[in-house]
């Protein structure tokens, strides 16, 4: 949600639903002083590959509304929108915090589906969502990143 809140503070402070990327790069780096230039373009960058933002003549502007993020007072994005969540491993987190066991064991699980129940021919995502569904844990905002990872391997 931080990339989220992150993106939508410039337009929402400017109350402008466009902005060039000089513009947004300066709002970044610049008036906020929240990250180098470089990391303002890996940002943008980011955001454009994930959906979150798009180009359209030189002109970027949110894919999500505006309207459903609060920026908090002192608002100061962390170097964590920088990182890529990887689905895998956030599925993995919510089988430990779920069943209340090591990581350790979620993984030896995974690769026994694997092993036992495909002959080897399960990628690892789709044994976490088995486990996952047996579990009742939810995983539906993580599914279309998942196929992704599943389709790019």
């Amino acid at each position: 949600m931080t990339i989220r809140i992150a993106l939508a503070a410039p337009f929402k402070h400017t109350r402008k639903n466009g902005m060039r990327k000089n513009e947004l790069v300066y709002y970044y780096a610049l008036d906020r002083k929240w990250m180098s230039t470089e990391q303002a373009n890996l940002l943008l960058r980011r955001a454009e590959e994930e959906g979150l933002i798009r180009q359209e003549n030189g002109i970027f502007s949110p894919c999500f509304d505006l309207s459903e993020v609060s920026i908090p007072i002192g608002f100061k994005p962390t170097s964590a929108i920088f990182e890529r969540n990887d689905p895998t491993q956030e599925l993995i987190r919510r089988i430990v915090q779920a069943r209340n066991i090591q990581e350790t064991e979620v993984v030896a699980e995974m690769n026994r589906i694997i092993r036992d129940q495909f002959d080897g021919n399960l990628l690892p995502a789709a044994a976490l969502i088995l486990l996952a569904k047996k579990d009742h844990i939810p995983f539906e905002d993580l599914y279309e990143a998942l196929q992704q990872s599943v389709s790019g391997s």
